[in-house]
């Protein structure tokens, strides 16, 4: 059985993982540790504060935000992508904007099939 899958819909995949990766008008990549430019304050718990070495004091669940919201993030959490720009190709970086800064496993997920296949030796 033969699978064939038309060009174009391969170049399709291409660019959105490109585009992901930095090949976008932000040449940003919204995989965080992905090229020189990515997002620096995801919105995410474990990456945003900083460890128990450099804060020993204990921070609860409610409270951690306010000290260290507005700088990076201590714990780069390699690999997460993040939700991405807004309709207008905008990215603020901002951890309170969790529907773009926050990395998801739904938002991760979309990239699995893709770069299996490309993976795989598949190029088109």
């Amino acid at each position: 059985m033969w699978n064939v899958i038309p060009r174009g819909k391969i170049r399709n995949k291409m660019y959105k993982v490109d585009y992901i990766l930095g090949v976008n008008p932000l040449k940003m990549s919204y995989m965080v540790g992905f090229g020189p430019n990515f997002s620096r304050r995801i919105h995410h718990r474990g990456s945003s504060l900083l460890s128990l070495a450099n804060h020993p004091q204990s921070i609860r669940c409610d409270g951690g935000f306010e000290p260290f919201f507005h700088s990076s993030n201590p714990n780069i959490l390699v690999g997460a992508i993040v939700g991405g720009p807004n309709q207008n190709d905008g990215f603020p970086d901002d951890r309170s904007d969790y529907s773009h800064s926050e990395p998801a496993t739904y938002i991760n997920a979309a990239m699995v099939g893709p770069l299996a296949y490309f993976a795989g030796g598949k190029s088109g």
